[in-house]
């Protein structure tokens, strides 16, 4: 009797056909390896890393991560972890982003091969704190190194920015990428003896300006970032309320000619990023909102009242700031206006396509005694935001 003979196959395909493949044919096939395993794979040769901007590997990879976003939140009894919530499933995600692992020494960040596990990590030994978010970069701070860090969590990549001078404090740090994959700027203001300056550090020519800060008093929105809008940075004083706009390049301020509606209690801004500027602030007398109100900018300069926070979200919000607005912040994410308390694990948000008021949910795995300094930020990973 013959036995059967069982017949083996190579898993591993010679060098010589590879290196005979068409090069647009040879794109195409690496184009389908996972996100994750290419990610690791781009460092070894110039080619590789230039895939990432070939057609094929675009059309594949975009669409696949154009779905994702996410609000970001940043705790000191989730450290360090940072939750993700994901806004398009309107749930908390089992599975959320990878451990990211911030290296004192080195500062680098890393990704580990599941592109999505359970929330954003960073080593036992590092102690950072995240300060702003843009187009898919965010920035952390590493007071140890005294450097801040521009990161892109999705591809890995990082870049290490010295902090001017030191000793350095600062305040309304705000990171500001334009567009997808372009450049940025960081802005932050810095106390230099009597008087304030303005401090912008360009990713184009990776160095710092510094210009005359403001003698105005920022200090009821110091939780509140700058807001980018039609080529300038816009911050709003405390009261008596003026909105000042800040060139990023070439470091003047102006005041703003938007008027304000009457009677504000507290005022904050909120951009689009598209050509759209929305303004929501609390109505009251005596600096004690008794209702909050959302208008968008018009083409002729003034605001038009778009909403009024129904009477019972807006009791709850206003209660639990304990009308201390300093604590309260505003921002963009993906069509949300975010409204957020910095001593409150919830976010009150406007769904500008449908003109609804809802709540994010607190975090399950937050514990029941909990302290304040929620921080949160819309993060929505892209490929091409070059750090």
């Amino acid at each position: 009797m013959m036995r059967n003979k069982k017949i083996q196959f190579s898993t591993k395909m010679d060098p010589k056909i590879w290196s005979q493949l068409p090069k647009d044919l040879l794109d195409h096939v690496l184009s389908f390896l996972p996100l994750k395993n290419f990610l690791k794979m781009k460092s070894t040769c110039k080619h590789f890393k230039s895939l990432l901007f070939s057609p094929s590997f675009i059309s594949k990879h975009l669409s696949s991560y154009s779905s994702l976003c996410f609000l970001l939140l940043s705790h000191t009894q989730f450290h360090p972890v940072y939750p993700l919530f994901d806004t398009l499933l309107n749930n908390w995600r089992t599975l959320s982003l990878s451990p990211f692992h911030i290296k004192p020494s080195e500062f680098r960040s890393r990704f580990n091969n599941k592109t999505f596990n359970r929330g954003i990590n960073e080593s036992p030994g590092s102690i950072t704190k995240l300060l702003s978010s843009s187009n898919g970069l965010v920035c952390f701070s590493h007071q140890d190194s005294s450097s801040f860090v521009i990161c892109n969590l999705l591809t890995r990549s990082s870049r290490i920015v010295k902090f001017p001078k030191l000793p350095f404090q600062f305040e309304l740090l705000t990171l500001v990428c334009p567009s997808k994959g372009g450049y940025y700027k960081l802005f932050m203001l810095s106390c230099f003896g009597p008087s304030n300056k303005a401090l912008v550090f360009d990713s184009k020519t990776q160095s710092w300006s510094e210009f005359e800060g403001l003698n105005l008093f920022f200090s009821e929105n110091y939780n509140q970032e700058g807001v980018f809008f039609d080529g300038l940075l816009y911050f709003i004083t405390s009261e008596p309320f003026v909105i000042m706009g800040f060139d990023l390049d070439n470091g003047n301020w102006k005041i703003s000619e938007f008027g304000l509606p009457n009677g504000l209690a507290f005022a904050r801004l909120c951009s689009d990023g598209k050509g759209k500027l929305f303004l929501i602030g609390g109505l009251g007398v005596s600096g004690i909102s008794r209702n909050m109100k959302l208008w968008e900018l018009n083409e002729e300069g003034g605001w038009m009242e778009i909403q009024t926070v129904p009477e019972l979200m807006c009791r709850k919000f206003l209660s639990v700031s304990y009308h201390n607005y300093e604590h309260v912040y505003c921002f963009w994410h993906q069509g949300l206006i975010c409204l957020c308390c910095y001593n409150w694990p919830e976010i009150l948000y406007f769904k500008v396509s449908r003109r609804t008021w809802h709540w994010v949910p607190k975090c399950p795995s937050l514990p029941d005694k909990w302290s304040c300094g929620f921080r949160w930020f819309s993060f929505v990973p892209e490929l091409y935001a070059i750090a």
